[in-house]
């Protein structure tokens, strides 16, 4: 009889850090504006169920993201805690303005790794991008700002197909050298796969610290979960995730949510990796997602356990 611990297994990390975006890349794809003391409700919620990163709007054009018009006002109305961190979303100098106006520290500078959706989702070739990086990530160091980078269509493109990982690769270290605290390789499409996943982290971490790097996965292909494992095989260990599964995004057609951060949490605990979430609490927050937008969360844990109680 083989000895299980015996066998060698791969070295799963301690803990890990869950940023849910649901609040901004959840409900930015959705048909309703979500008032925004539902908004703040919602991440009260989240708050309350231990969640200690959170993506709580984002400073873009009203006219490109009506249901992130009232950012300001979400802001001023989140619930104060030492050790939470609420990012906004940026994607230029005004959204920069707009975000320090209204009091955030840590924000999220977003660009695309292709210039098809460069061009879709902000309107500027990527070196135009990076440039706006430069100016914003010097600026904010003086400022005492905390910037992340979300570099967008970093493995599949929705209109070029597979992304370059050596363009990823440049444009991290690039970032980096400019002062970036955290670089977020995100998976746009949903359509990443786990070899693509490890290929690329694998690469990025060769000669940069994990530590300084971030995953953001889809679940188009029901390949999120995978895609974490994969990542945190790489040493990663910061992971976006999304309430109840919310979302998708208006730039990239097919898209749906975000892994489900009731899943995240569900695989995490069952894997003996620590995430400081109540997983029933969060559930109770996915309730109040069910509520206001009418539709059952594709959450598999929640329609596994709360629906179950409900029919019961």
């Amino acid at each position: 009889m083989i000895e299980l611990d015996t066998i060698k297994t791969s070295r799963w990390p301690e803990a890990v850090t869950i940023m849910d975006v649901g609040p901004r890349d959840g409900l930015q794809n959705e048909p309703y504006v979500l008032p925004a003391a539902k908004k703040i409700r919602l991440i009260t919620g989240l708050v309350d169920a231990g969640v200690k990163w959170i993506q709580a709007t984002s400073f873009v054009h009203p006219k490109a993201v009506p249901q992130m018009a009232d950012a300001a006002e979400v802001v001023a109305g989140l619930p104060q805690r030492d050790d939470v961190h609420y990012f906004a979303l940026i994607p230029n100098q005004k959204g920069y303005e707009r975000a320090r106006a209204a009091g955030m520290i840590h924000l999220a500078l977003v660009l695309s790794a292709t210039e098809t959706m460069n061009q879709r989702n902000l309107n500027l070739s990527v070196s135009e991008s990076m440039a706006i990086a430069e100016q914003l990530l010097r600026r904010a160091k003086n400022e005492g700002v905390m910037v992340r980078v979300d570099i967008s269509a970093a493995f599949v493109c929705a209109y070029e197909g597979v992304t370059d990982p050596g363009q990823v690769v440049q444009q991290t270290d690039e970032l980096l050298a400019m002062g970036a605290d955290q670089i977020c390789i995100c998976d746009t499409t949903g359509r990443a796969n786990p070899q693509q996943v490890a290929e690329l982290f694998a690469a990025l971490r060769h000669e940069r610290s994990p530590d300084r790097l971030a995953a953001h996965f889809h679940n188009t292909y029901g390949l999120a979960l995978a895609n974490t494992v994969a990542a945190m095989q790489q040493g990663i260990t910061f992971f976006d995730a999304s309430i109840a599964g919310l979302g998708g995004c208006p730039y990239s057609p097919g898209a749906t949510g975000n892994v489900a951060t009731d899943d995240l949490v569900n695989m995490l605990n069952q894997m003996g990796v620590k995430t400081g979430i109540d997983l029933e609490r969060l559930c109770d927050v996915s309730d109040f997602v069910q509520e206001f937008s009418g539709q059952l969360p594709p959450s598999a844990y929640y329609r596994a356990t709360r629906v179950k109680k409900k029919v019961a």
